[in-house]
């Protein structure tokens, strides 16, 4: 039944959700419904992992990944229900009509549909639902000192809801912590939350669209939380034009401008001082300095985007991918006849805070029409000395993308486990696809928690594997992303002698001697001889660095000389 688009259950699930079934076509009428109890975003925090899922919210134990335990599950309706964690505090968005302030399954009322036909002047959206007051939309806050029992300590309302927020922290400030909340639905009601409007900039200076609210949580006080600023990221800052973004066309079918006034997900990293927007129409890049008041510095787009999905920067800062959710995620995006452009990632050197485009990767493997495919959630895997993301693609599986060269994108890995259903489209696929501490966790909307672990090839060695899990976190929230620092151990100095092997970037009688040089010292338990012979390599090594064509090579044979000079015991 949960297959049938004809089942009784599919209606009432859209009416909970608030969706005006009269305005969808009927084959997106199934999908939607299992929205309703799809898994969504994780988080990660020492040896919990905690996944998000449209109708809550599951807890799993991590100590040993192949034999992970469900620790908790609560049930809270509200969808997306993206989390992130920090110390004892659980951030949960909420953006459905059915979301409610107690966490109930009741929701409310789903609005009168439309009449037919409509009245003349009569626009064809219907309206927002009719208020009410325990209505939720917004991000929820849980105490998660007891991992058994979660307990809600704040829920801070918003306009249009919480699709997706970022948790901020500042360098500077040890009292709070912030999230910048991206709302992408309708403006509710001002009868429901004082102050909403869902007018043009026109009309209403105050309108909630084209801007994104920052929450300050008090660490000591979390029920304190609140919305302290509204910043306007797509206005012009010279004229004060709210609306000064645009798309700049899309896919062919509208080649006419539309404004952008949301924004999907922002990636802060802290360290930078900087974050990268997926904006609707439009990549962005931000000066977080200071984090209540974020300043749009640089803007892109592109007529082969749909809608700018998510961002992530390489570890060095200097490059930025893009996602184009072209479709939804709800749809078959990655047919042998869809655009290789199309509801793929986009790779944008980053200079001087401005963007320069560099490439496009879409996952190679074409899959079917029975698939929902498209550019989702990914974050880096920490090999030292390349830039390696893994990303979900819905049904199309799991892809590793090596973006060391920017202009030139490759996939070294990847997990496809074929259709749901090969008859029908029913929603299914990684959600988010993220390394955590030695392994990859993925959110499959469907079946639940996926668990990887990466196998050697010719395009990943056995010590890059080994130099990734060297690294170690104590909290992962992919959208505040944190600087990659490797340990000076020998195994990621033979990562950096694997990477220089294969781009040849030393002839084959040094890279034989380095493994050697390697190897007695691992076998000496670097006792003082051999630990003085790595480091009369270094010497030589530096030397090629200044000497080398290539950036990346040159960057790998100096980290390599650092180790080699005092690795760790």
């Amino acid at each position: 039944a949960a297959n049938d688009p004809d089942d009784p259950n599919v209606q009432k699930t859209l009416g909970l959700l608030g969706v005006d079934t009269s305005k969808l076509p009927k084959s997106a009428q199934l999908p939607t419904a299992q929205l309703a109890f799809a898994n969504s975003d994780l988080a990660f925090q020492g040896n919990r992992l905690f996944m998000g899922n449209f109708y809550g919210l599951n807890i799993y134990d991590i100590s040993t990944p192949a034999k992970t335990r469900l620790l908790t599950s609560m049930i809270c309706p509200g969808g997306q229900n993206d989390v992130s964690v920090y110390k004892n505090l659980l951030f949960m968005s909420v953006e459905m009509p059915n979301g409610r302030l107690d966490c109930g399954t009741q929701g409310f009322p789903p609005p009168p549909p439309l009449p037919s036909p409509l009245p003349a002047g009569q626009e064809k959206n219907p309206p927002p639902p009719p208020a009410q007051k325990d209505r939720f939309r917004g991000v929820r806050i849980f105490d998660i000192t007891d991992i058994r029992k979660p307990k809600q300590v704040a829920a801070v309302q918003t306009c249009r809801g919480s699709h997706t927020h970022t948790l901020v922290v500042d360098p500077s400030d040890k009292n709070n912590v912030y999230i910048y909340v991206s709302g992408t639905s309708f403006v509710r009601q001002s009868e429901e939350l004082a102050g909403c409007s869902g007018e043009k900039p026109d009309k209403d200076s105050n309108t909630a669209l084209f801007r994104i609210e920052v929450i300050k949580v008090p660490l000591a006080k979390p029920q304190d939380a609140a919305v302290v600023s509204s910043p306007r990221l797509f206005m012009d800052r010279r004229t004060g034009v709210l609306n000064a973004l645009s798309s700049g066309g899309t896919h062919g079918k509208e080649p006419e401008p539309k404004d952008s006034d949301q924004c999907h997900d922002i990636t802060v990293y802290s360290q930078l001082g900087l974050a990268a927007g997926a904006c609707s129409g439009n990549g962005i890049l931000l000066d977080i300095k200071d984090p209540v008041n974020p300043k749009r510095i640089d803007a892109v787009n592109d007529p082969n985007y749909a809608y700018w999905h998510s961002a992530a920067f390489s570890n060095d800062g200097k490059k930025v991918v893009f996602t184009d959710e072209w479709g939804g995620g709800l749809g078959a995006r990655c047919r042998a006849t869809d655009p290789n452009k199309w509801g793929a990632n986009s790779i944008f050197r980053l200079q001087d805070n401005k963007l320069k485009f560099a490439s496009y990767y879409k996952m190679p493997a074409a899959q079917g029409d029975t698939e929902n495919c498209v550019a989702h959630n990914g974050s880096l895997i920490p090999v030292p000395g390349r830039d390696i993301k893994v990303q979900a693609w819905y049904q199309g599986g799991i892809s590793l993308m090596d973006f060391t060269d920017a202009e030139h994108p490759i996939e070294i890995g990847y997990f496809d486990r074929g259709p749901f259903n090969p008859k029908m489209l029913v929603l299914g696929g990684p959600w988010s696809a993220y390394w955590y501490n030695g392994h990859i966790y993925a959110s499959e909307i469907a079946r639940g928690l996926d668990i990887f672990e990466l196998t050697p090839t010719k395009f990943l060695t056995h010590n890059e594997i080994d130099a990734a899990k060297a690294v170690r976190m104590a909290e992962l929230n992919v959208q505040n992303q944190q600087k990659i620092e490797w340990p000076r151990q020998l195994v990621v100095a033979k990562a950096y002698v694997d990477q220089l092997e294969r781009s040849q970037g030393l002839p084959a009688d040094r890279i034989s001697s380095l493994r050697k040089a390697i190897q007695s010292a691992e076998t000496s338990h670097l006792n003082r001889g051999e630990l003085a012979k790595l480091k009369r390599l270094a010497p030589s090594l530096e030397k090629s660095a200044a000497t080398t064509k290539s950036t990346a090579d040159s960057s790998r044979l100096r980290a390599l000389a650092e180790i080699l000079k005092r690795p760790a015991h």
